[in-house]
């Protein structure tokens, strides 16, 4: 099992950028593939960017060409580059952590609020 913790959400205008952080505990981080979910007030939990352990990327279509996904073995942390941001964006972001590819089980970090204002 691995721990996870975000960091980087905040209040932005919509056409600006955030870059969430996501700092993962142990020392086998580099063999996880690393995700980020959303979930809006009301709604379920969705899937945004994965990452794989060897860099390969994914994303919804609702975010390709937005957002980024990113990791740094050595820092153990993952990224994820929101520009172009709209207010349909604001959710609480969540980093997870999985064996398999696009797949859960997940472990999960505690989320971090993200909110675009028009």
């Amino acid at each position: 099992q691995v721990q996870l913790v975000e960091s980087g959400g905040g209040l932005v205008q919509a056409g600006g950028s955030l870059k969430l952080s996501c700092a993962a505990s142990g020392r086998t981080f580099s063999r996880y593939n690393m995700n980020w979910f959303r979930q809006a007030p009301g709604k379920e939990r969705e899937f945004v960017a994965a990452i794989s352990w060897s860099g390969s990327t994914y994303y919804a279509d609702s975010v390709k060409g937005r957002f980024t996904i990113s990791r740094d073995n050595a820092k153990n942390t993952v990224y994820l580059q929101m520009n172009s941001l709209k207010p349909e964006d604001t959710a609480v972001y969540y980093c997870a952590a999985g064996n398999n590819w696009l797949r859960g089980p997940y472990d999960w970090g505690q989320g971090t609020q993200v909110t675009v204002s028009s």
